[in-house]
């Protein structure tokens, strides 16, 4: 199960509101520059005004200080300066005040990169500082700038600030809300539904309960319900099959295993009735031992077979020319009377492989080489069983093959299938099928290769398993 604050709810609210807050930014930086230059075109507006008042009166120091200091305080300024045809007028206030830090502000400069800085330059001053706001007048070539303490825009623009701020706040909650109930319905639902069936149906299933009933949607999450409902009914259905099979062959084994028992004792009394004297008796006595044998052989298969375990292959480095020559004198190819035997791998080829494993392979293949020529006896000329290599730059391919009668067509069509695939009557066909497995389990291939004469099958290897020497 996910972690308290790891959902996908979490995760989508906290998406949600850092992109809206984002763009709340976004807007917020020419919003917050253009708040300062409208304020601080207020104040210029007020100073023109002032700038009228001077250029009206001929003398400014006849004014009365009441009405200077009016003028100075609606535009909130310690003193105004009127430029005109290179003369300057000024009002001050009765008590002037010497500045310490002045900064300009030109607000003949209108273009976004100077106010966003000047606007952020006024967030972050330090306190004390003056400004010094320079504008056109209402004349020709006229100027008006004004000086006047920055703490006043500053604390307008923080107010400004707060307010955007919480407005951005509300509104990214009410849309992250609106989002999330929407995307709940959507989609973290339907994947949660999905995730808390997966584990569900992962802890029993045996349970056909847990098969989630998936939805009429046509998206993306509906095809995963529909595939996820697929998947849970085929591995309920392979579940209850391999129970059964491991259920019937459980009993197999068990009445295999008596079936051998009576079978030995029936081949020891065989043995002692092929001693009788009887012509009739010597005439049936081998068959009757032969059959034994291959029922014996049988039995000893399907238990074999029942035993094997997937265990991964032990690679080790392996001389290819000595594994094939043990292999075929345990096939009993190692001088064989009538079948010739080329073992044609270079002594020099060594692979990463599983011994034993790999050995066993190579035992059934020359083993079933040498079964069909004895099989088939004078019929085939100069019988032999030849073992070759083809190296190329991906692959390194064994070949293994005879020329006998080659595979009849039943044999071919159920190759490598257990019980099914053998080319011999009485035979099980296992042998073929657990060399396939071991082959694939090195990362090979084994191939049946159809030709005119004899049989051929083909050990296809990864060149990754070549030991250089």
């Amino acid at each position: 199960m996910p972690r308290r604050w790891s959902g996908l709810s979490n995760k989508l609210i906290a998406t949600i509101c850092a992109v809206i807050l984002l763009a709340e930014i976004v807007v917020y930086v020419p919003s917050v520059a253009s708040f300062r230059a409208s304020w601080l075109n207020d104040r210029l507006r007020v100073g023109v005004v002032a700038a009228r008042v001077l250029d009206a009166v001929p003398d400014v120091m006849a004014l009365p200080r009441n009405l200077t200091d009016r003028l100075l305080t609606s535009a909130g300024a310690n003193a105004i300066v009127y430029r005109r045809e290179g003369q300057s007028q000024l009002i001050e206030l009765a008590d002037p005040v010497t500045p310490e830090v002045v900064v300009t502000a030109d607000m003949r400069q209108t273009d976004l990169v100077t106010l966003v800085l000047g606007a952020f330059d006024t967030l972050f001053a330090g306190p004390g500082r003056t400004l010094r706001i320079v504008g056109e007048g209402d004349q020709d070539q006229s100027l008006v700038e004004l000086l006047m303490a920055e703490r006043p825009l500053r604390q307008d623009m923080l107010d400004y600030s707060r307010q955007i701020g919480a407005v951005s706040l509300a509104i990214a909650a009410a849309t992250a809300f609106a989002l999330y109930l929407s995307a709940s319905y959507l989609f973290i639902h339907p994947v949660r539904r999905l995730t808390q069936n997966m584990l569900a149906f992962r802890q029993a299933p045996e349970n056909g309960s847990l098969i989630i009933t998936p939805s009429t949607r046509r998206d993306e999450i509906g095809i995963a319900e529909r595939e996820l409902a697929a998947m849970e009914r085929d591995i309920f259905s392979m579940l209850r099959q391999r129970r059964h099979l491991a259920d019937l062959g459980l009993a197999v084994a068990k009445i295999n295993h008596d079936l051998r028992n009576t079978l030995t004792s029936a081949q020891l009394l065989s043995d002692q009735v092929a001693t009788l004297d009887d012509p009739k008796v010597q005439r049936l006595a081998p068959r009757l031992v032969t059959t034994l044998d291959r029922a014996i052989g049988f039995a000893q298969s399907v238990l074999e077979y029942g035993r094997q375990t997937a265990v991964p292959p032990q690679l080790a480095p392996v001389a290819l020319h000595e594994l094939v020559e043990d292999a075929a004198f345990d096939a009993r190819l190692v001088g064989h009377p009538a079948i010739a035997f080329a073992n044609s791998l270079p002594a020099t080829l060594v692979l990463s492989l599983d011994a034993g494993q790999m050995g066993r392979v190579m035992l059934n293949l020359l083993k079933n080489a040498r079964e069909a020529l004895e099989a088939a006896g004078a019929a085939i000329v100069d019988p032999t069983v030849s073992v070759a290599v083809l190296e190329t730059a991906e692959d390194i391919t064994i070949s293994v093959a005879d020329n006998g009668p080659g595979l009849p067509p039943r044999a071919r069509d159920n190759l490598f299938v257990a019980f099914e695939g053998s080319a011999r009557a009485g035979g099980t066909g296992l042998g073929l099928a657990i060399a396939r497995e071991i082959t694939e389990a090195h990362g090979g291939q084994l191939l049946f290769i159809d030709g005119p004469v004899g049989t051929r099958f083909d050990i296809v290897l990864p060149s990754a398993l070549q030991v250089s020497p």
